[in-house]
């Protein structure tokens, strides 16, 4: 049997489905399931969320004094929580690859990043090679697993009976060189791209800002998310968050359109675990037709502006 902690993230008022995704990770190894670290405003309605999950069994909140999920200031912490564990799990999000590393670090351990599978205990599976490849990867006995967990690969898990809800302190020399001074967001009512079901993307071919514009206006009617390849990132087309892939984010929706998006290995290793991808683009030896498994060689435009019609 494995004590498992697993790291929870949130925005400070809601739990990141990342967190429910990485549950099921910890139930693979351990059937029993795992505690779950929230840290957050003594008030934060988190860790009443994080509770009603399913393998959940218990809450640990550790309360913070300042804003935001700083990896400096987390990562002594959980360190200092780590010796009643044999395995500390995170999502595989930006939050989790900036955070574990440190973890790892403190603990002089190594770290088995984007965990897509559970062979054993000690043992999973992650993509290598811009997920060309896959290897088994095997912790040592008497080595704590420290792990980020790819979310795609994982589906959420469902509600539970409810845990108990444990606020905890911890002994922890917090740095001072690092500090939270504000957090800036954009605010959208569009899904959230990493855990939405529909998702429409687009790639250099739509051309400038502007032309994303139709793509948004497509999203709003079909109420899906909107995301892109690095090519329109590295235009300027898009801000950075939207973007998909091996750099960007790795997303597992329902049903994938492509725009304009040629299909470079590191877009293709984003979206692998789709349910559905249909491609879109006017080039018929696009990569992405490899992939697709539906394609339509044409105007993506004047596709656009069918789907739109079809909607009424």
């Amino acid at each position: 049997m494995s004590r498992i902690l697993v790291i929870a993230e949130h925005d400070g008022r809601h739990l990141q489905q990342s967190t429910a995704r990485c549950l099921n990770c910890a139930r693979q190894i351990d059937a029993a399931g795992a505690d779950v670290v929230v840290f957050a405003a003594a008030d934060s309605p988190v860790p009443a969320e994080a509770a009603q999950l399913a393998g959940v069994k218990r809450v640990l909140l550790v309360a913070q004094t300042t804003g935001g999920s700083l990896a400096a200031v987390l990562a002594p912490q959980i360190v200092a929580l780590a010796a009643g564990y044999d395995c500390i799990l995170a999502p595989s999000t930006t939050f989790g690859r900036d955070l574990m590393p440190r973890v790892a670090a403190l603990l002089g351990a190594g770290q088995v990043s984007d965990i897509m599978a559970v062979v054993g205990p000690r043992s999973f599976k992650r993509p290598i090679y811009a997920g060309n490849a896959i290897i088994t990867v095997e912790v040592p006995e008497g080595q704590a697993v420290i792990g980020t967990v790819r979310s795609a690969s994982f589906k959420p898990v469902e509600s539970g009976a409810g845990a108990p809800v444990e606020t905890i302190s911890v002994s922890a020399e917090i740095p001072a060189h690092t500090r939270f001074i504000e957090l800036q967001s954009g605010s959208s009512d569009r899904p959230d791209l990493q855990s939405a079901r529909l998702v429409l993307s687009g790639g250099r071919g739509l051309g400038s800002a502007e032309n994303f514009n139709k793509l948004f206006a497509l999203a709003d009617r079909m109420g899906a998310a909107v995301g892109a390849s690095r090519a329109a990132v590295d235009a300027g087309f898009v801000p950075n968050e939207m973007q998909v892939g091996q750099t960007g984010k790795i997303i597992a929706p329902d049903f994938y359109l492509a725009f304009g998006i040629s299909g470079a290995i590191q877009h293709i290793t984003g979206i692998k675990d789709a349910g559905t991808i249909v491609a879109i683009n006017k080039d018929a030896e696009a990569p992405i037709f490899e992939v697709a498994d539906i394609g339509l060689v044409g105007d993506l435009f004047a596709t656009i502006e069918e789907i739109r019609k079809q909607l009424g």
